[in-house]
């Protein structure tokens, strides 16, 4: 194959002719008239840029034919900056094809939990929240009953829209409350957990000599299907498509994010084989992302099997599986892909090893607002108040399920969403600030380069000040600046509000979800609530389905 493409470097030595004849022109040139040999190096030049572009169009069109991948490899006359100045990527990551991202934003904030997990956390409620589930009915069909002993992994609910899949208990214990919401919706199955935790017993499956069928229907039944989520829409993956990758990223770029290396230590062995269940439930790949800065990763993603891995060189939102999707195989109309996080894949693999429906989750409590940022020990869905008993400063504080960004806020009788593995804890910004912009200002994070501390590097306290209302939304390329993906956020907001199909699928919109433009909205000087048009965007086209 590189024989067929090197056929295609007979133009080379044109490059070579038009460098001599540039060097002897600026030669004769020295004692004579300079004007008509300084149009002969124009011409010279002229003449080596047209042979260049046209060999580079030539060896990027033979490439394509013979099926070679050009957005991962080179196939370029000349190297490119990445290949020239790649060689600072160290660790596992060097030598390796990167994909490297330059636009984005790094938030650098106090409060990140420290390096130590916390195995004796004292949360005794938790919950399963049907609205975790976009697309659900709002009024499933509800499997027990206030006082109901139930072990962890009975069933508590299913989607009256899609029966087959079960939503399971995180916990053995008491069932003590059934809230509703707004329209009698069902809010939350609240549970008083046990000291001792106990486990349904989870019949083996043969997976060597199971269908394809056979398997869906197995992890529909025991819990597990819950956690395969799917885009377009960021769904509960529907079991009537073939997904044609699966996606599991192992970072997260977010401020103050948990370290995934230290959210799966010691559960290796799970999540090799929640990654061999994955296999068997596309013919495409199930393709892993790691993060190229990290020198040292987790040994249990370096010797992954059965997976196709890439590694991402970025700012945040690298770090985000919709990203890695779009740089690694996008999403074309009519097309699925799966995505699964790293503690939902172990507890995959826990049901296939264990016969269990494990829903430990490691949880990092970050913020500035924190006595002590840390990593704790506990179930899916824990509650908030419990987690933070006796470590918050003070009372004017915001408490997100999530990262700051992307999170969703939460009260301290509220519980964890069922996909986070952050809660943050950050100062409310309700006190009126003398003067706005106009007065000197404290470090901040801003992509706005009027503000010292960002030369520093500084790393910020946050606080849930926009510095600004909501106005006339303002034409810029802000949001282009931190969106590392060939989409143009802007026009697709506009074609959002203005309810243009047509043009929200063309410029991408099945490619994000909410998350992908939480940076958007954080730098947006029209203060746009970015991530909730988003997601009107996304119920549109689902509703056109």
């Amino acid at each position: 194959m590189r024989d067929k493409i090197a056929k295609i470097g007979a133009v080379l030595p044109l490059f070579f002719l038009s460098s001599q004849l540039s060097a002897q022109t600026i030669f004769l040139a020295s004692g004579a008239e300079i004007l008509p040999y300084a149009l002969i190096l124009i011409v010279a030049i002229l003449i080596l840029g047209a042979v260049y572009l046209v060999s580079e169009s030539f060896v990027r069109m033979e490439a394509r034919e013979l099926g070679v991948d050009t957005a991962k490899n080179n196939f370029s006359i000349l190297p490119n900056s990445n290949e020239l100045f790649g060689g600072k990527v160290g660790g596992p990551a060097a030598g390796q094809n990167i994909i490297y991202l330059k636009k984005g934003f790094d938030i650098n904030l106090e409060g990140a939990a420290e390096y130590t997990v916390d195995e004796n956390a004292s949360v005794s409620r938790f919950a399963v929240q049907p609205k975790n589930f976009i697309g659900m009915s709002p009024i499933p069909k509800v499997e027990v009953s206030v006082g109901d002993e139930v072990q962890a992994g009975d069933v508590l609910f299913f989607d009256k829209k899609n029966p087959d899949v079960k939503y399971c208990s995180p916990v053995s214990g008491e069932v003590i409350e059934v809230n509703r919401g707004t329209k009698r919706s069902i809010a939350e199955i609240v549970l008083l957990a046990d000291k001792e935790m106990k486990y349904r017993a989870l019949p083996q499956f043969d997976m060597e000599n199971a269908s394809r069928a056979e398997l869906i229907s197995y992890m529909q039944d025991t819990g597990a299907w819950a956690h395969i989520r799917q885009r377009p829409y960021n769904i509960v993956a529907d079991a009537n498509v073939t997904p044609k990758a699966i996606f599991v990223s192992t970072f997260d770029s977010a401020p103050m994010a948990p370290d995934l290396d230290i959210i799966i230590a010691g559960r290796g062995k799970e999540f090799q084989v929640g990654l061999d269940v994955l296999n068997k439930l596309t013919p495409g790949k199930v393709h892993l992302g790691l993060n190229a800065k990290d020198t040292d990763p987790s040994p249990v993603y370096e010797e992954a099997t059965g997976v196709e891995k890439h590694w991402i060189h970025g700012p945040h939102p690298a770090g985000n599986v919709g990203v890695q999707i779009h740089h690694i195989d996008p999403i074309n109309a009519g097309e699925k892909v799966w995505t699964v996080g790293v503690q939902d894949v172990a507890t995959i693999g826990s049901i296939f090893l264990e016969g269990i429906y494990d829903a430990e989750r490691v949880v990092a409590i970050t913020g500035a607002e924190l006595v002590q940022p840390k990593y704790v020990t506990t179930y899916l869905g824990a509650n908030i108040g419990d987690l933070l008993a006796n470590n918050v400063k003070g009372d004017n504080v915001r408490m997100i399920s999530g990262d700051v960004l992307s999170g969703k806020k939460k009260e301290s009788k509220e519980f964890l969403d069922f996909f986070d593995d952050q809660l943050s804890v950050i100062a409310e910004g309700n006190e009126y600030e003398m003067f706005g912009w106009l007065a000197p200002q404290s470090p901040r994070p801003s992509i706005s380069p009027t503000f010292l501390s960002n030369l520093i590097g500084s790393t910020y306290t946050a606080n849930t000040n926009t510095h600004g209302e909501r106005r006339a939304l303002v034409v810029s390329d802000q949001y282009e600046q931190v969106m590392p993906m060939d989409i143009y956020p802007q026009h697709l907001v506009k074609s959002i509000l203005v309810n243009d199909l047509e043009r929200m699928e063309g410029l991408g919109i099945y490619e994000v979800v909410e998350e992908d433009v939480a940076l958007c909205e954080f730098v947006c000087t029209s203060k746009q609530p970015v991530q909730e048009i988003i997601r009107e965007g996304l119920t549109t086209m689902m509703d056109q389905e």
